[in-house]
């Protein structure tokens, strides 16, 4: 249980972005560290203003008391003019309002004087304070009271209880410990003030840093968002390409299938185009050849002249049989023509042919294809107005070509009945040409009805220098 809820908190903070990382995670981790430097820095701060405050008024409060002790190197107890001129200087004036209590130690941890006369000659264990007073440091806390200092946890005051060594004149030698408590109303509010500067500080630069790194990783993160978009929209452009290009490569192996095919109907169609027609009528004039006006006596004499000229008109019909053949096998030259030169060649050759008449609609000017595109549109419109004279009976026999989104296009129309594609099976000519646009990576489309038919091809064709 617990470790698929381990497992689920690690996916979602998987899924979020680099930039909501950072700023959780190195919120959270400025946010300790700001805590461990404030609390450091304040503790040194107290600790600072605390020693600070403590040695000032220790120095004060010790040249006040000082003159009035004896040596208490020598001296066990303080005579009564002693305690006596101690509770005169400490019950008035300035110094007596500011202390609430005051002790004397002695080293063994007596007292020899307080504001308190019931302490006078107890024995208490020395603390921290008093042992590193009588090492001879001025040590001091703010508002700590132990279980024997009942009274001055009362008052109600902020006091500010300081130890401080007391020095025999001729030796330096520390000799007795005076502990008192000072009202500290305004240390309190110094030290608040100290403390309060150095969580704004702390937490303004803590701050600062967190808002430059949370700057720089936010654009660090968009520039890695904007180049891991790029990377995909690259890596799925390029996935396109490879299934665009695997299709391609199919159609162009179904494509070289079907040209073999279709080559081969072409030469059969051929083949039966000269066996039908000029071998034929080779045929007629090789018997007429072995007619008896050839090969008899003088009696078909006057009957030769007139075999002679049909066999001559035989093979002159043969001869122009062939001719036709070979007109609709050869390209014209048109490598080094124009499109638009192309497109005139086609329909004024048409027109030759049929005696009928094609609309031609061209735009001023047309790209340069190449040599491919330029046999594929002769092609097209070669066979499609042959298809609008055959089938359509040659009515509003028309073409135009023009750009459209870039591609080259090239339309053949006619106003015949048109037909059900559904029902009729693309001729040799027209699969002919399909396969050979679309090798090319044109696009063919057949379009018919009452009104007519249209043959449309669209090339993508690049401008040659």
């Amino acid at each position: 249980m617990i470790r698929s809820i381990f497992q689920n908190l690690a996916r979602r903070w998987s899924e979020l972005s680099l930039a909501v990382q950072f700023l959780v995670a190195g919120g959270f981790g400025l946010l300790v560290v700001m805590l461990l430097v404030g609390a450091w820095v304040t503790t040194q701060i107290r600790d600072g203003v605390t020693r600070n405050s403590a040695a000032t008024t220790a120095l004060y409060v010790d040249s006040v008391i000082a003159p009035l002790l004896p040596d208490l190197r020598k001296s066990e107890e303080l005579s009564d003019s002693v305690k006596q001129a101690l509770d005169e200087t400490l019950g008035q004036g300035a110094l007596g309002k500011r202390l609430v209590s005051f002790r004397l130690w002695r080293r063994d941890g007596t007292v020899l004087y307080s504001k308190d006369s019931s302490l006078i000659g107890r024995r208490f264990d020395l603390n921290d304070h008093l042992r590193s007073a009588f090492q001879g440091n001025v040590a001091a806390q703010f508002d700590t009271f132990d279980e024997n200092e009942e009274k001055e946890r009362a008052s109600g005051e902020p006091l500010l209880e300081i130890y401080n060594p007391v020095r025999e004149p001729w030796s330096g030698d520390v000799v007795a410990v005076t502990e008192f408590y000072e009202i500290a109303t305004d240390f309190k509010a110094t030290l608040a003030s100290a403390l309060l500067s150095s969580w704004l500080i702390v937490a303004g630069t803590t701050l600062t840093a967190f808002l430059l790194l949370s700057g720089i990783v936010l654009r660090g993160s968009r520039t890695i968002d904007d180049q891991r978009g790029a990377l995909r929209r690259q890596v799925s452009e390029l996935q396109g390409l490879v299934a665009q290009n695997s299709a391609l490569r199919q159609r162009v192996q179904r494509a070289s299938r079907r040209a073999t095919a279709l080559n081969e109907r072409y030469l059969r169609r051929i083949g039966a185009d000269l066996h039908d027609g000029p071998a034929q009528l080779v045929a007629l004039a090789a018997l007429r050849m072995d007619s008896p006006v050839f090969t008899g006596d003088d009696h078909w004499e006057g009957n030769r002249a007139t075999e002679v000229a049909m066999i001559r008109k035989t093979l002159e019909d043969a001869m122009q049989e062939i001719r036709g053949i070979c007109n609709g096998l050869v390209l014209p030259q048109i490598e080094t023509a124009a499109a638009t030169e192309i497109l005139r060649l086609a329909v004024k050759e048409h027109e030759r042919r049929t005696g009928t008449s094609v609309a031609l609609t061209l735009p001023g000017q047309l790209p340069e294809p190449g040599a491919s595109e330029k046999i594929s549109i002769y092609r097209f419109v070669q066979e499609g107005l042959n298809n609008a004279y055959r089938h359509g009976r040659g009515k509003d026999q028309a073409v135009a070509a023009g750009m459209k989104g870039g591609r080259l296009f090239v339309e053949v129309s006619d106003g015949g009945p048109g037909f059900d594609p559904a029902t009729r099976v693309e001729g040799l000519g027209l699969a002919g040409l399909r396969e050979r646009v679309e090798s090319i990576g044109g696009q063919f489309e057949t379009l018919t009805g009452p009104q007519g038919t249209r043959l449309v091809i669209s090339l993508s064709v690049e401008e040659q220098a």
